[in-house]
């Protein structure tokens, strides 16, 4: 786990915020629109300046005010507890507009948390914030710089007040490559925050029975058996004609993203719909055969399902099943706790299928092997492979030397494919086959 200094970013809404981490951080990044209320969970990411590293946080917007939004609450709740946490806070507030009421509520309480505050006055490239300056002042906190967290104006002043201020932690950060990253992924309201939650044993990603309550993907650290995990939660997915908002274009980019740098997907489904919708398909193929990641279908709320529920669901998987028998499949019961133990083992099994290397030798073996006892052909002509080599893990690329690449077409490789993992346990693991001509000596 990271023992990094921990600086969170707080503030109420619309002030720049997610703006200001972006700007910051290299890696994670949050959804930006100038649009009230569009970071709710908290995104942190690493960040190193002149040899020192720290972990950033966004925090969703703070109100202090009683409410009966289940969000803001929720999302207040999680804010805070990040600042309770935190060794340094960045307090942004919008110097265009001046100090509102919020801004000297959120100042009372740092002040009466006693943390380390540096109060940061942005939108420093608009006139009127230098006239209003003076007014934050009066907000009593000791550090204050105006900053333009759009165009950057200030942010190597305040990394390097950041790293004056932080006290000195052993900076032990592990790698990416060090650990396995675990995505939740699938359609809104399957259950995604709330396993997340179960998984780490803690309310870390905001659940309500509300669809899009997960806006950007989210991460956490998790240790399984002495095995580090990184576990992302996703905004849902829905079908495209659907989405008509810049809002949930942006969701979307940042769960494909999310994708893209995972090591195994969890690719959750309601179990109760008794069927895979198009929209699910096509993530479970853009997972698996596009972005060629481990992937486990987990069918939640198995606790809605009746008899008749579960056998419509087990025919209408029978269409896929060419591809379901190359993938996992669990299922499991968010609201009832079924089978969640079994999912971080499901995960450990598949990744180190996924990370696995197989000998060479064993592989040309393999296919030789058959095509020796069941030739194949191109229209008349015999298909030969002189060699067969594992070239990369994470996902397994393996080459075939043969005599003539283009007869190994789309159907030739897929034999290939069958027949290795029939012989090996690949369950849940793309493989990618490559061709190449025999070299003449």
């Amino acid at each position: 786990m990271s023992k990094l200094a921990r600086v969170v970013i707080v503030g109420r809404t619309n002030v720049g915020k997610s703006t200001l981490f972006n700007r910051l951080s290299k890696g994670t990044k949050s959804l930006t629109l100038d649009q009230e209320g569009v970071t709710r969970d908290v995104v942190k990411n690493a960040v190193a300046w002149k040899g020192r590293m720290f972990t950033l946080a966004d925090t969703g917007g703070i109100s202090l005010r009683k409410t009966n939004d289940i969000i803001i609450g929720k999302t207040r709740q999680k804010a805070l507890r990040m600042m309770d946490e935190a060794d340094l806070l960045l307090f942004v507030c919008d110097g265009k507009i001046g100090v509102l009421q919020e801004d000297r509520e959120i100042s009372k309480h740092l002040h009466k948390a006693g943390k380390r505050v540096v109060l940061l006055v942005n939108k420093s490239d608009v006139a009127i914030t230098q006239e209003n300056v003076h007014e934050f002042d009066r907000l009593g906190h000791r550090t204050l710089l105006t900053i333009s967290a759009q165009h950057g104006t200030g942010t190597s002043d305040l990394l390097d007040e950041i790293v004056h201020a932080l006290p000195h932690k052993p900076e032990k950060e592990e790698t990416k490559d060090s650990k396995c990253n675990v995505v939740l992924l699938g359609k809104p309201n399957v259950g995604k925050s709330s396993l997340m939650n179960l998984l780490l044993k803690k309310d870390r990603s905001i659940v309500t029975d509300q669809p899009g309550t997960t806006r950007e993907a989210i991460s956490e650290d998790l240790t399984f058996h002495q095995e580090d995990l990184l576990l992302t939660d996703t905004a849902g997915v829905r079908r495209k004609r659907r989405v008509n908002e810049k809002l949930e274009t942006l969701m979307v980019r940042s769960t494909l993203h999310a994708v893209e740098d995972a090591d195994v997907v969890l690719l959750l489904l309601d179990a109760s719909e008794a069927r895979l919708s198009d929209q699910e398909l096509k993530l479970a193929f853009y997972a698996f055969e596009k972005q060629h990641k481990a992937l486990i279908l987990v069918f939640n709320k198995q606790d809605l399902t009746t008899e008749d529920t579960k056998q419509f669901l087990a025919h209408s998987l029978e269409m896929y099943e060419y591809f379901l028998k190359k993938v996992e499949t669990i299922s499991i019961s968010c609201e009832s706790q079924k089978n969640i133990g079994k999912i971080l083992p499901l995960v450990n099994k598949v990744r180190q299928r996924h990370a696995q290397t197989i000998a060479d030798e064993e592989l040309s073996a393999l296919f030789k092997g058959f095509l020796k006892k069941k030739p194949l052909f191109h229209k008349t002509n015999k298909l030969i492979v002189y060699k067969a080599e594992q070239v990369k893990s994470s996902p397994i690329a393996i080459v075939l030397t043969v005599n003539h690449p283009e007869w190994f077409g789309q159907s030739q490789l897929a034999f290939f494919e069958n027949l290795l993992r029939r012989n090996a346990d690949l369950k849940g693991v793309p493989i990618r086959f490559f061709t190449r001509k025999k070299r003449r000596n």
